[in-house]
């Protein structure tokens, strides 16, 4: 999952080599830690939190189909 989040945020933010995702296994859940640069930090949340919203859709459907819990978390 850490690939497939990786992918879609460089495909958001300008500064596509300031883009640092890393999974760290917490209390039973998967959690995916986002780090951009502080001029993309607004694309990647979106209006109203709507893009970061969509992306923990996205892996909680990933999570129901292989039987894992994840979380998002975008990290300034």
């Amino acid at each position: 999952m850490r690939e497939t989040i990786e992918m879609i945020v460089k495909a958001i933010v300008d500064d596509t080599e300031a883009v640092d995702v890393r999974e760290v296994e917490q209390k039973g859940a998967l959690l995916i830690e986002v780090r951009v640069a502080e001029a993309d930090m607004g694309k990647v949340i979106g209006r109203q939190g709507r893009t970061v919203r969509a992306l923990r859709s996205l892996l909680h459907a990933a999570g129901v189909k292989q039987n894992r819990r994840y979380t998002l978390e975008i990290v300034e």
